[in-house]
């Protein structure tokens, strides 16, 4: 089933909730787990099982903190991946990845060429160098059913001042990349449902300066909740116009522990209404 299908039935009543996976060192500790490459092993055991009893849809594993543990940190997360898989939930792989040309194809091959070690159905990506530089991860993911999010405007206050700014165009930069997502979706039927930005929840959208009604079908996904200040229950609200929002939360979900994690995704489901 593509990214596409299965985002379109997850949002077909309203928003969807997204897990993340951040395995941070007061995440693992709150799971019993030690920061270690060999106590992260065992968190992604025993998320797994969490995942399967919550019955969560989707998931983000936020890569740089598996990939802080080196080699045995990016097995678990190709460990996780795979069973998540073979279990039907659906993963979007939070690396931020962007470059030009064949190192983007490479970047694009290793996370979403089928049968890859980190194989996710969707990516999210970094437009600095262009959005029409990261082609190679665009075109593998709408040929193969998957998905790609470009980071637009993002919910840290570091980044207001670039992604306010304006371009050459006249616009913002996050209008810009917004614009040129919408595009390129527009012109390439296959991307269509898969392929959209990143919009954080805690964003003043009037301040970046766009305006989602234009582009009602773009898929939104947005980090900023929870620990992060924005309110679950607030997301229809901020994301009025578009039509497939998924609303991401990751600490304030795993700080439970193990036991905690589920009564505290059923917690999210209800406040997000879906």
């Amino acid at each position: 089933m593509s990214f596409a299908t299965v985002l379109g039935e997850l949002t077909e009543h309203g928003s969807t909730l997204c897990v993340g996976l951040d395995p941070h060192p007061e995440v693992l500790e709150r799971w019993e787990c030690a920061d270690s490459p060999e106590g992260l092993f065992h968190w992604v055991r025993a998320v797994i099982e969490e995942i399967a009893e919550a019955e969560v849809a989707l998931v983000k594993p936020q890569v740089a903190l598996f990939e802080r543990h080196g080699v045995s940190g990016m097995a678990s997360l190709s460990h996780l991946l795979g069973h998540l898989r073979e279990s039907g939930v659906a993963t979007i792989g939070d690396a931020k990845r962007g470059d030009i040309g064949s190192t983007m194809a490479g970047y694009a091959d290793a996370w979403l060429a089928p049968g890859a070690d980190f194989e996710v159905d969707a990516l999210t990506v970094s437009p600095y160098l262009g959005v029409t530089a990261l082609a190679p991860a665009l075109e593998l993911a709408a040929t193969g059913g998957r998905g790609v999010f470009v980071l637009a405007a993002t919910s840290n206050p570091e980044a207001q001042e670039i992604q306010s700014a304006l371009t050459s165009r006249g616009n913002t930069v996050v209008a810009s990349v917004l614009e040129d997502v919408a595009r390129y979706v527009r012109t390439h039927p296959a991307a269509q449902g898969s392929h959209g930005v990143v919009i954080g929840a805690t964003v003043d959208q009037v301040f970046a300066g766009i305006d989602l009604a234009t582009h009602p079908h773009v898929p939104i996904l947005a980090p900023g909740f929870g620990a992060q200040g924005a309110h679950l229950s607030d997301c229809k609200d901020i994301f009025a116009t578009s039509t497939r929002v998924i609303a991401v939360a990751a600490r304030s979900l795993l700080m439970g522990g193990r036991g905690g994690f589920t009564t505290a995704v059923a917690g999210a489901v209800q406040e997000l209404g879906q």
